[in-house]
């Protein structure tokens, strides 16, 4: 898997143009991109989250045994 942050990153950096077109241009079609964008980012925020958590859990139970 690719490094998450290098992911969130990337998708953070794509939504760049339409909060331009939204908030210079007030495009309304940008801010439904946006927010579609900004729910796919929370999806994979709490991803990623998840993710963490078992690695945690894993490296912990390794160091018990």
């Amino acid at each position: 898997m690719e490094n998450p942050f290098q992911t969130l990153r990337e998708h953070v950096l794509g939504l760049e143009a339409d909060f331009d077109k939204f908030y210079d241009k007030n495009n309304q079609a940008a801010g439904t991109r946006v927010r579609k964008g900004m729910q796919d980012l929370k999806d994979l925020a709490q991803k990623i989250r998840k993710e963490v958590q078992e690695a945690k859990n894993a490296a912990d139970d390794a160091k018990v045994k």
